[in-house]
């Protein structure tokens, strides 16, 4: 078993010593062993953790359902279908957050042919474009 200090912790991962604390105290982290002078170690598990908290945090899943999905972990014969539920209902929302930032990147990208044949428009003293012609 591997083992990390609290500093490759937060190198690894490029995040404060108090967000790992912080998981420890709401219970996102199993236990968390320590060494005779009361320094955190952490294992492959925590490591593991760790990735998925951190997939979870960027695609919106709250808090709550963090602990609530490692809770159901902890018993997968008796949550199994918690599981699929919080992660189809999941992977539901990440889609329709990916269709809304396609609309908005395309809006973006719009704009930028529209400013870009504005500045074109002004060196050559021509009339500006609509914004809808771009």
């Amino acid at each position: 078993m591997n083992t990390y200090t609290i500093k490759e912790m937060r190198e690894k991962f490029d995040i404060p010593s108090s967000t790992l604390r912080y998981y420890e105290e709401i219970g996102l982290f199993p236990e968390v062993m320590r060494t005779e002078t009361n320094q955190r170690i952490y294992t492959d598990e925590h490591i593991d953790r760790l990735h998925a908290i951190n997939c979870f945090k960027r695609t919106g899943l709250p808090m709550a359902k963090m602990h609530d999905f490692f809770e159901y972990a902890e018993n997968l014969p008796c949550h199994i279908d918690d599981i699929i539920d919080m992660m189809e209902d999941h992977e539901k929302d990440i889609i329709c957050q990916m269709e809304k930032m396609q609309q908005d990147l395309d809006h973006i990208q719009q704009k930028v042919r529209y400013y870009n044949k504005i500045k074109t428009a002004m060196e050559q003293g021509t009339p500006w474009p609509c914004f809808e012609d771009c």
